[in-house]
């Protein structure tokens, strides 16, 4: 990641799983300049504060990215922003409609004018396999969201906007791992929407250089996809207790059996090498694209077809109780 030396870089959402893992993978591996952290709640800055390897070269701001005024003043001197803000709860973004469109919506907007106007390099925005055809409020404000950091490189000639698109990261504040282990703790009924959903899941480790090195290569306008593995929950749940009581409980309002990661329609625009997918904006023409084109069209699902076996599921469990201590 030499590209970031001595390069100042922001973060969006600074304080969430994400931001605080590539917060410490930044500083121990990489010679920046500067790290801001940008999030709208202090307590949250202060326990991190707390946790960092280093605090030399970070800064922390308070600000809300449906401030565009307040990120002007943040991305003054900034190479480099990694868009992590987002209403990402599916059944809070449906009870809150107006809020989750503030956020992931008009906040992006924000984050786009501000980076254009104070001539950032590059921005890299995260998004979500919900996006991908989506039957929920949270996955149509992150489609949204895509298109306006896609679309946004039509509109300047200087800083690069790209995409990277993915499924769930494994031990992430409200991911499904830490939320059953903790009921299994208590001694309580885990609760499984379906005995047939599946769900895609990467580790925070692997994201994080996903996501970096999707920012090196990037000439804007590119959604990356990493080559991810998908897990059966019910054979997820069997493999932390075989003796874990479960609750079918039906599928919730905006919810999906299965998460795609890019559709039928979208494979058409599609290259793919060794670990990514890259979707390419047919609004923008590219000087060159990245890997080979796919040979037939398919949707990315994370049904049966594509699930990892129990025997792979078990390494894929270790590796992150590992990673977590």
């Amino acid at each position: 990641m030499n590209f970031l030396k001595s390069q100042n870089i922001l973060i969006t959402g600074g304080t969430g799983t994400f931001g605080q893992e590539i917060t410490n993978y930044l500083l121990k591996n990489v010679n920046i300049k500067k790290l801001v952290i940008f999030s709208r709640d202090e307590n949250k800055q202060f326990e991190m504060s707390k946790r960092l390897i280093s605090k030399k070269k970070v800064r922390f701001f308070i600000g809300d990215v449906r401030d565009e005024a307040r990120l002007m003043t943040a991305l003054r001197d900034i190479d480099y922003v990694i868009h992590a803000a987002a209403m990402k709860h599916v059944p809070a973004s449906e009870y809150n409609p107006g809020e989750c469109i503030k956020t992931n919506v008009d906040g992006s907007q924000s984050v786009v004018a501000a980076a254009i106007e104070r001539k950032v390099k590059k921005v890299i925005a995260l998004s979500t396999d919900k996006a991908c055809n989506p039957i929920n409020l949270y996955g149509a404000t992150k489609l949204c969201a895509e298109k306006i950091f896609i679309n946004a490189n039509q509109y300047t000639n200087f800083t690069k906007f790209s995409v990277v698109r993915y499924g769930n990261v494994i031990g992430s504040r409200g991911s499904v791992i830490p939320y059953f282990q903790n009921l299994l703790e208590q001694k309580k009924i885990l609760p499984l929407t379906s005995k047939e959903m599946t769900r895609f899941f990467i580790p925070i480790q692997d994201a994080l250089t996903f996501v970096l090195s999707s920012l090196f290569r990037s000439k804007g306008g590119e959604i990356f996809i990493p080559k991810m593995h998908s897990i059966k929950m019910l054979d997820l749940i069997n493999l932390l207790n075989p003796k874990a009581k479960i609750k079918v409980t039906g599928i919730r309002p905006g919810e999906k059996l299965h998460e795609s990661l890019f559709s039928i329609d979208e494979s058409r625009s599609i290259n793919q090498d060794k670990n990514s997918f890259i979707i390419y904006s047919e609004n923008l023409k590219f000087a060159k694209k990245y890997g080979l084109k796919l040979r037939k069209e398919y949707a990315y699902i994370s049904s049966d077809k594509n699930s990892l076996n129990k025997k792979k599921i078990s390494i894929f469990l270790k590796r992150y109780l590992s990673e977590k201590k």
